[in-house]
């Protein structure tokens, strides 16, 4: 391969890796809306090269546990996650979060109901997070997550959400 090719294709694969995995500067807002507690939150998760400590505060209050108020940390590499689905689909609109956090009582409860329901669901970590995008079609949202390969994609449609994680690329 030519010496300036090379170059080239270098420098494109190194912007291409800052991007997605959050090295750029400038501000990363994100809007949900929560289908069971019917709250919504706008929320700027990253500024200036850094994430934004009170909001991710306000995103774990926001995703906390709907059925037991539990909270827990959020993966800021999540809401990367989002905000990346957005830039792929050229859509700004809400999120609408149908679980983000789960209490391993949640959790628990969910399995013995014979929910497809995983006993080490990275929800209980906080890395894992069921949406949809307002006016994306599940199907071009989900082709969207799977081809970030940033993490988990599961593809609920009967449910009608989206599941993406923060742990190893696999899908369901």
């Amino acid at each position: 391969m030519k010496p300036l090719l090379k170059t080239i294709l270098l420098f494109i694969s190194l912007v291409t890796f800052s991007t997605l995995s959050g090295n750029t500067g400038g501000e990363r807002s994100l809007s949900f809306f929560h289908t069971h507690t019917g709250k919504s939150l706008q929320v700027v998760y990253f500024r200036q090269g850094e994430y934004d400590a009170r909001a991710l505060a306000g995103l774990k209050i926001f995703m906390a546990d709907w059925r037991d108020g539990k909270q827990h940390d959020l993966d800021p590499k999540l809401m990367d996650i989002l905000w990346h689905l957005q830039q792929a689909t050229g859509s700004s609109r809400t999120w609408e979060v149908i679980s983000a956090y789960r209490s391993p009582e949640t959790n628990e409860m969910l399995r013995n109901r014979g929910s497809a329901v995983a006993k080490k669901s990275q929800h209980l970590l906080g890395k894992a997070i069921d949406v949809r995008l307002r006016g994306t079609e599940l199907k071009e949202l989900h082709a969207a997550a799977k081809n970030l390969k940033l993490g988990g994609v599961g593809y609920y449609v009967s449910s009608n959400f989206v599941h993406v994680d923060t742990g190893r690329v696999r899908y369901w």
